[in-house]
């Protein structure tokens, strides 16, 4: 049986090569994992316009009218429907600053030429007619009010587009949480990008919960360029931390400070731009915080948002046919990438992702790397690739011959277990001929003895019973032998005591076995010998 066993376990070593040896057939999973969303990744530049009035009355009345540009934030959002629907971070595109007290500072140190810092704190000043005329332009308005102020936000989107677009489309806040870190929504205005809309990146159902889930993030530090794309660097999640506090980093190995590292990107301007998942390629997050502590508010904020601003994300007719281009393309099919590119292209022009793939697939595109072109050759029998067919039936016939080869040793290693032990239930014992008396012994561990000459043709079936004891051959006078039979009562190995005369006319015997011979029987029942008449 050991033997038995080495040849299984040498077949099944043969079976795993033989199978390893067949090409994969299946398709891999593509492995651009932010390929879905970098398109829907946009620049965010949030302004106020200050139209401010000073109504200077020192003198004669002098209406001053000055207009100002005041930054709020910067930052990254993403696009979650083909209406143009964003997602991006409330401290972007708005703020606590008051913006009149900015702009009632520089218009006054403008006008009245007295040095008064331009930030968003009130000031005083040493004249005290100056300064009484300062502290009324302030806010809150009053009747007495000497500025007139009016802001309005001023929201610039730009698209992730070639050739880049260097005025963007203006946007409108549709909804803003109460923090900065909470999420806002956004929607275009006045912008047409034709019937199919715009690119847009998937939302995730629900954040990876294992520690140290393997994330990428994505965002613009400037407006894009043609040598300014989008900047996307990897991290990892750690366990826990969800809500209002967000989510933090953490590497595994501890090589990298990560929420250092993010926190550095976020202050670059990747604020609010998207986490992506490992596996799907799908937005599970924002990047919030900054400085050396960046941190990830979840998907479920979002869409907490998304239904309180009444915007629903969805996906598009460019976003479905850019995921099959995307298949072919990761799965090595450059030839059948190429139209399918083209057609994201026909539908959005400005696709850089796709424009760079296009690229790339027209270049590999009937190679050795094209494996739409390879599989073709195959079938045509004139490419460089051997055909399936004979790993098949090599690894076939390895298989056959192993088994062979198997059977041949647990068969050898049979007769080697039987002589070792009992013999088989079921098989006759077969008697011995004990030397010197001519009688036999019915042992069940004695070896099977030689045939007679005289039996080697005889065809008499000898078959495995009990007999009775064998008469004793006396002599009561010379040259007469006396058969004499054993009590047929008496118990077994009893010693005889009596000897009982026989009727040697009326019974016969076989002479080479003793065994009792019928007055009609020719032959021995037991041994075949012939009876002497």
């Amino acid at each position: 049986m050991r033997r038995f066993g080495v040849a299984l376990a040498s077949l099944g070593g043969l079976v795993v090569v033989a199978a390893a040896a067949i090409p994969a057939l299946a398709h891999e999973h593509p492995s651009g994992i932010t390929d879905l969303v970098t398109p829907a990744v946009v620049r965010i530049e949030a302004k106020a316009r200050v139209d401010i009035t000073l109504l200077d009355h020192i003198g004669e009345l002098v209406h001053v009218e000055r207009s100002y540009q005041v930054p709020i934030g910067t930052g990254t959002g993403t696009v979650i429907n083909p209406d143009g629907g964003i997602v991006t971070l409330t401290g972007v595109v708005k703020t606590d600053r008051d913006m009149a007290v900015y702009a009632a500072n520089k218009i006054f140190a403008e006008h009245h030429k007295v040095k008064i810092p331009e930030d968003f704190e009130q000031h005083t000043i040493k004249d005290d007619r100056l300064n009484h005329h300062l502290q009324e332009c302030y806010p809150p308005k009053q009747p007495t009010a000497t500025c007139i102020v009016d802001v309005t936000t001023e929201i610039h989107v730009f698209p992730n587009i070639s050739p880049p677009d260097k005025e963007g489309f203006k946007a409108e806040i549709v909804r803003a949480g109460d923090r900065s870190d909470s999420p806002a929504v956004l929607t275009p205005v006045g912008r047409a990008d034709g019937g199919a809309g715009l690119p847009t990146a998937p939302l995730a159902a629900s954040v990876p919960d294992k520690d140290g889930s393997p994330v990428a993030v994505a965002g613009f530090v400037a407006r894009p360029a043609a040598n300014l794309p989008e900047t996307v660097d990897i991290a990892h999640l750690r366990a826990g931390g969800a809500g209002e506090g967000g989510r933090r980093f953490k590497d595994p190995q501890d090589k990298v400070n990560e929420p250092e590292k993010l926190g550095a990107l976020i202050d670059r301007g990747l604020l609010g731009g998207p986490v992506i998942e490992d596996k799907k390629g799908e937005v599970v997050g924002l990047l919030i915080g900054g400085g050396k502590d960046g941190r990830m508010i979840g998907v479920r904020e979002i869409t907490k948002a998304l239904a309180e601003a009444k915007v629903a994300p969805g996906r598009g007719p460019i976003d479905a046919a850019f995921e099959q281009a995307l298949t072919r393309f990761h799965t090595k099919y450059y030839g059948d990438a190429v139209p399918a590119f083209q057609r994201v292209l026909d539908l959005y022009p400005g696709h850089t992702v796709a424009a760079a793939h296009l690229k790339t697939a027209q270049d590999k595109r009937g190679t050795a790397e094209d494996e739409g072109a390879r599989r073709a050759d195959a079938a045509a029998g004139g490419g460089s690739t051997p055909p399936l067919w004979p790993f098949i039936v090599g690894g076939t016939l390895l298989v056959l011959v192993v088994a062979a080869v198997a059977f041949l040793l647990w068969r050898r290693d049979r007769p080697e277990e039987a002589t070792g032990g009992d013999p088989e239930p079921g098989r006759p014992t077969e008697p011995s001929r004990s030397a010197g008396t001519g009688s036999l012994s019915l042992s069940p561990s004695s070896p099977p003895r030689r045939p007679f000459p005289e039996e080697v043709a005889d065809s008499t079936v000898v078959v495995s019973r009990s007999f009775p004891a064998l008469p004793k051959v006396t002599s009561t006078s010379p040259g007469l032998p006396v058969l004499v039979a054993r009590d047929p009562g008496a118990e077994p190995g009893a010693r005889d005591t009596g000897t009982r005369p026989m009727d040697t006319a009326a019974q016969k015997y076989c002479t080479a076995c003793g065994m009792r011979l019928g007055p009609a029987h020719r032959f021995c029942g037991y041994c075949g010998h012939p009876s002497e008449t």
